[in-house]
C-alpha cells in the first residue's frame, strides 16, 4: 500500500507524457523515491505474509533488515499452518535472489534473438501489433492466459483491463488445467462454487477418505494437521499408486486408474441397497435423490469388481466404513480433477457426502484441495470464463451490476462467455486467434501433447510473455517479454482453499526494470488509451475496495471486510463475510452449509451422474502400459520455474526426469535400476531414468509432472463438462537404451 501522497502524484502522473508513468512506476517497483516499502513496516522489524506456492495459504514472518527481506520463518499464530511450513515456504525469498531474474523489457529483433529495451519501446510494440491484429482480424483475434500465482487485485485489473478495455473477449487461465472440474462440480451441485470446508475439520473427522490426493507431497501442511487429529481417525486412501499417504494411511484402495466413478456409484449403491443412509437430510436438503439411486443401482460391486481391480469386500468394506463414521469427510485433488469424467467423479463424492449427511458439521464435508496459490481467487475473480463475483456474462442484470460497480458503460462487457483454454488454442491452430498474451503461467510445458501447443504457438503473429523469468519454455517463444516482478515484491491477497483471504505484503524489491503486474497493467492501460477506465486503481488495496463491491450480495460476500488492516489483524478472513457480519470478529474457523441451506434457487443442493464413459487411449500391444502422472516431491512446485532456482530446493529433488516401474514391469521389458530408458506414447518419447518401485501397480508408470518432458506425452483428453484435460491416462511403452 502506497504512503497517501503517492496517490495524489500518481493522479498528476496520469496527465504526463507516457515516459513519466513509466519512470514513476519504475521507481515504486524498485523500492527508490515514492515507492518506499509500506509505511508500516519498520527498517529492522519482523512483519507476516502469505506463502505464494500452493493453495494451503500458509502464514510466514519475514525478518527485515534495513527494510528489506533476510529470511523467514513459519507464523505460529496463523490459523492455517500454527508455525509449521513445507520446504518450499522455507525457500520463498531464494527466488526472487535468482541472478537470471528478468529485469528489462525484451524484444525479439530481425535476427531472432532479444534485445534490451525500456519500458515505453515495449508498450509500443505491444499495442502496435495487438491494435494492428484487431485492425485486420477483428477484436477475437487477440486473446490472453492467466494464472494462478497472482494477487487477486492484479487478476481483477487484468479481467478488467483486457475484456472492458482492450475489446479482448477471450481469455482463461492456468487454473482450467487444475481446478475447472471442481468448479462445475460445485456450480451444478450447490449453485455455486463453494468448497464448503475449514482445515479445521481435518482435525475434527473420524474417517478420513482421500482420493486422488498425495497429501503428504502435495499439501504437506494439511497433513500435519491430519496428525493433529485427536479423535484418531481412519484414514482411507484411494489411489492406483501406493503414494506416500497411501502408505501412512490405515486402508489403501489400489483402484485401477480412471475407475473411480464405478467404485463410487457401486459405494453408493451398498449405501442405499442396507440402508446406510440419512432419509432426513436427503428429504430436507437436496434433490434428485430418487433419480441418482435407480442409476447407482446398476452399480453393484460384485459388477464393477473386476473393472475397478477391488474386491468386492473391498467396496463392501469402504461403504461400511462410511456408514459407522461419525464425522465422514471426502478430500480429493489433481487425481480427480484431472480425468476424462472427472466432473462427474467429484459429484460423485459430493453424492456420498449428501446421502450420509455428512454436510456443515465439524469433521464432513465433500472437499476439493485447491492447486495453486490464488486458484480460488481466480475462480471467482479473474474475469475470464465467468463475470466477476461468479456471474455470468450472458446475464444482463450480472452486466449491469458489474458496470454500475467499475463506472463502466454496460457496453464494453462482453455478452458471451470466453472460450476456454484449449478452445483457444484451437482458434490459434486454426488461424483465427493471432496475437496472445501470457501472464504468469508456462503451458509450453504444462499443456498436454507439449510439441503441438508449441507449434501451435508458432502460428502467432504476436506472442507477449510476462513473467517473473525470461527463460521460461513459453517465454522461450515470445516476440515481447515484459518483466514481473514475484511474490514478496508486491502487496495484495490470495484466497485460499478453504476460502481464506490473507494478504501477501512488498518486503524486497523488483530487480532492475521489473514492475508488479499491477503497475505493468496501469501502463498498458494507459498507453491503449483507456487508462481513464481505471483512474480511481491506483494501488491494490484501491482494488480490494471494488472487489468488495463486486462481491456484495454474493455467495462470496466480503463487504464486511474493513481492509488490509483487518487481514492482517485477524490472521486472514474467509468468505463469507458481508456487511452485517462486522458487529463481531470473525471466528478462525467457519464451514459452509451448517443450516442445510445450498445456493441454488431451492435452496437445496442437487444429486448429478452421468454413465461411465471408457477412458480414451486404453493400453494395447503397441503401448501395453498406463501412464500416471503427478506430484513428484514436496520441493518441486509445477514447471519448477521458481524452485529450480533454490539451490536446497534442488538438492532435495531427483535431477532430471525419472520413470517409476513395477519391477515385474521392469524385468519383462528388460529395465535396468537407474538405467536411462525411452518413455514412447503415440505423440512423442522422451529418456528419463527408471526406479524400481511397488508404488506403482502392475501395467503401470508414473513420472512426475515438474519434469519438462512430461507433456511431450500425455494425450489432450478433456472432461466435456469443465474442459479440464486429462493428465492421469494415456498408453506408452517403455525400453532401455
Amino acid at each position: 500500500m502506497f504512503p497517501g501522497n503517492v496517490t495524489k502524484r500518481l493522479k498528476a502522473l496520469l496527465r504526463q507524457p507516457d515516459g513519466a508513468l513509466s519512470k514513476e512506476l519504475e521507481r515504486v517497483d524498485a523500492g527508490m523515491g515514492l515507492g518506499q516499502l509500506p509505511a508500516r513496516l519498520r527498517p529492522d522489524s519482523t512483519t507476516t505474509s502469505i506463502c505464494g506456492f500452493c493453495s494451503t495459504g500458509c502464514g510466514l514472518r519475514i525478518h527485515l533488515k534495513d527494510g528489506a527481506a533476510q529470511n523467514l520463518s513459519p507464523d505460529s499464530a496463523y490459523p492455517v499452518n500454527l508455525g509449521m511450513a513445507c520446504p518450499k515456504g522455507w525457500q520463498a525469498l531464494t527466488p526472487l535472489a535468482a541472478d537470471d531474474r528478468a529485469t528489462e523489457p525484451l524484444v525479439r529483433n530481425s535476427s531472432g534473438t532479444f534485445q534490451p529495451v525500456d519500458w515505453d519501446c515495449a508498450m509500443d510494440k505491444m499495442v502496435t501489433n495487438f491494435r494492428a491484429v484487431q485492425e485486420r482480424h477483428g477484436e477475437d483475434a487477440v486473446a490472453f492466459l492467466s494464472t494462478g500465482q497472482i494477487p487477486t487485485e492484479e487478476m481483477v485489473f487484468l479481467g478488467a483491463l483486457a475484456k472492458f478495455g482492450m475489446g479482448m473477449r477471450h481469455g482463461d487461465g492456468n487454473t482450467r488445467q487444475c481446478m475447472a472440474t471442481s468448479v462445475v462440480a460445485y456450480k451444478e451441485s450447490f449453485g455455486f462454487d463453494a468448497p464448503p470446508y475449514t482445515y479445521a475439520d481435518l482435525e475434527e473427522s473420524d474417517v478420513i477418505v482421500l482420493v486422488g490426493s498425495n497429501l503428504c507431497i502435495a499439501h504437506p501442511i494439511l497433513w500435519q494437521r491430519v496428525t493433529r487429529n485427536t479423535r484418531n481417525p481412519e484414514i482411507i486412501v484411494v489411489d492406483p499408486r501406493r503414494t506416500e499417504t497411501a502408505m501412512a494411511a490405515d486402508h489403501h484402495l489400489p483402484l485401477s486408474p480412471k475407475s473411480d466413478l464405478l467404485l463410487f456409484y457401486s459405494v453408493a449403491q451398498v449405501l442405499i441397497e442396507r440402508s446406510w443412509i440419512d432419509r432426513t437430510y436427503i428429504s430436507q436438503h437436496t434433490e434428485g435423490f430418487e433419480e441418482f439411486a435407480e442409476h447407482v443401482a446398476k452399480f453393484p460391486p460384485h459388477a464393477v469388481a473386476a473393472a475397478t481391480g477391488l474386491a468386492t469386500s473391498s467396496i463392501v468394506d469402504l461403504a461400511e466404513r462410511i456408514h459407522l463414521g461419525k464425522r465422514v469427510s471426502f478430500w480429493w485433488t489433481m487425481g480427480v480433477n484431472q480425468g476424462h469424467e472427472a466432473v462427474r467423479t467429484a459429484q460423485a463424492l459430493i453424492a456420498l457426502a449428501l446421502m450420509t449427511g455428512n454436510m456443515g458439521r465439524p469433521g464432513t464435508g465433500a472437499n476439493s484441495i485447491t492447486g495453486q496459490c490464488n486458484a480460488m481467487g481466480s475462480r471467482l475473480f479473474s474475469n475470464t470464463t465467468s463475470l466477476f463475483g461468479g456471474r455470468a456474462f450472458g446475464n444482463a442484470e450480472d452486466r449491469r451490476q458489474v458496470a454500475k460497480i467499475l463506472g463502466i458503460h454496460e457496453s464494453t462487457i462482453p455478452r458471451t462467455d470466453s472460450l476456454a483454454y484449449d478452445q483457444i488454442v484451437d482458434e490459434i491452430e486454426a488461424g483465427r486467434i493471432k496475437a496472445l498474451w501470457v501472464v504468469g503461467t508456462n503451458g509450453s510445458h504444462s499443456w498436454t501433447h507439449q510439441s503441438a501447443f508449441r507449434k501451435t504457438l508458432a502460428k502467432l503473429d504476436y506472442l507477449v510473455v510476462q513473467d517473473l523469468y525470461a527463460d521460461t519454455e513459453t517465454a522461450r517463444q515470445a516476440h515481447l517479454i515484459l518483466p514481473a516482478a514475484g511474490w514478496g515484491e508486491k502487496e495484495g491477497t490470495f484466497i485460499n482453499s478453504e476460502r481464506r483471504i490473507g494478504l501477501t505484503k512488498k518486503v524486497s524489491r523488483a530487480p532492475g526494470q521489473a514492475l508488479s503486474d499491477f503497475n505493468i497493467f496501469r501502463l498498458i492501460a494507459h498507453h491503449w488509451g483507456c487508462g481513464k477506465m481505471f483512474e480511481r486503481w491506483k494501488t491494490p488495496e484501491d482494488v480490494f475496495d471494488v472487489i468488495k463491491q463486486l462481491s456484495e450480495g454474493r455467495p462470496c460476500d466480503i463487504s464486511g471486510i474493513e481492509g488490509y488492516h483487518q487481514l492482517d489483524r485477524d490472521g486472514g478472513v474467509q468468505w463469507p463475510w458481508s456487511a452485517t457480519d462486522i458487529t463481531v470478529p470473525p471466528a478462525s474457523k467457519r464451514r459452509l452449509f451448517e443450516d442445510g441451506h445450498y445456493f441454488r434457487s431451492n435452496g437445496r443442493a442437487r444429486f448429478c451422474f452421468d454413465a461411465p464413459r471408457p477412458v480414451a487411449e486404453p493400453p494395447d500391444e503397441s503401448y501395453p502400459l498406463i501412464l500416471l502422472t503427478g506430484r513428484g516431491s514436496s520441493t518441486e512446485w509445477h514447471t519448477q520455474t521458481r524452485t529450480r532456482r533454490s539451490p536446497v530446493l534442488r538438492k532435495l529433488s531427483r535431477e532430471g526426469a525419472w520413470v517409476e516401474v513395477h519391477p515385474a514391469d521392469a524385468e519383462r521389458f528388460a529395465i535396468e535400476p537407474g538405467g536411462l530408458v525411452r518413455v514412447t506414447s503415440r505423440r512423442g518419447s522422451i529418456e528419463a531414468r527408471g526406479v524400481m518401485t511397488a508404488t506403482v501397480g502392475r501395467g503401470r508408470v508414473f513420472i512426475p509432472m515438474h519434469c519438462a518432458e512430461t507433456n511431450q506425452l500425455t494425450r489432450r483428453t478433456l472432461d466435456p463438462h469443465s474442459r479440464q484435460p486429462s493428465y492421469k491416462h494415456c498408453a506408452v511403452r517403455i525400453a532401455p537404451l
